[in-house]
């Protein structure tokens, strides 16, 4: 499967904890940048962290239900391969970062069985990053 790279703008509102949140933390290559954004290289996809006054959604984060748990609305993300996966999620339990869904399987057993954690950022902007044993079923209903 040959993907295009995303680009992907979110509001930062503390643009010095954003970039070593993701520059550290993440360990993401830094791109361009100025005084009011950064440039990412967030595996392979173009991600722009703007300085911008906190949102709404940074401050009070919207929920939906899914598979037993308070997923944060809106998130985004990447699907990694699953030892990738598992590599980032050790990672960031290194660096103690609190999550909003611990890493865990999600649809054990049925279509569409993934690897999955959602956490936030400085700013609350949250992230969530999966992996399936199964590629092939990344749309399967």
């Amino acid at each position: 499967m040959s993907l295009a790279p995303f680009h992907l703008a979110i509001p930062v509102h503390d643009l010095p904890a954003a970039r070593r949140f993701y520059g550290e933390v993440f360990g993401l290559a830094e791109g361009r940048s100025s005084a009011q954004w950064v440039d990412f290289d967030f595996f392979g996809h173009q991600l722009v962290i703007h300085e911008h006054p906190k949102t709404a959604s940074q401050e009070h984060a919207h929920t939906n239900p899914v598979d037993g748990h308070d997923v944060p609305v809106p998130h985004f993300g990447v699907v990694l391969e699953w030892d990738r996966w598992e590599a980032l999620a050790a990672r960031l339990k290194s660096f103690g970062i609190p999550f909003v869904i611990e890493p865990h399987i999600r649809f054990r057993g049925q279509t569409g069985e993934q690897a999955t954690m959602f956490l936030l950022d400085p700013c609350g902007n949250a992230l969530e990053f999966k992996a399936f044993k199964d590629i092939g079923q990344l749309f399967a209903k």
